[in-house]
């Protein structure tokens, strides 16, 4: 798959393992690199009075490609977050 020239819209997947133990830690890098965090969007299994240990953060990012990548190699580089990026390319208007 090639990418045409345009617009990129990058959305990071942030699947968290154990949000007790790292929540702290990623909710620091989502302030350091807020400015670049356009829409936050977490999602986790809840039943009556359970919250399940693990969720996804889905996170619509903007500006430099470069700074909205770097979030994604620091958030894996946590023991126990898995981050995947999904790209699409809007033609110039």
């Amino acid at each position: 798959m090639t990418m045409s020239s345009g617009k990129k819209h990058i959305i990071l997947g942030v699947h968290v393992l154990d949000r007790m133990k790292d929540a702290g830690e990623v909710q620091k890098l989502f302030t350091k690199y807020g400015a670049h965090i356009k829409t936050r969007l977490g999602l986790h299994e809840v039943r009556g009075d359970f919250c399940a240990p693990g969720g996804i953060i889905l996170l619509e990012m903007h500006g430099d490609e470069a700074v909205c990548r770097e979030l994604g190699t620091k958030l894996q580089a946590i023991d126990g977050i898995e981050v995947k990026e999904m790209i699409f390319t809007h033609p110039e208007v």
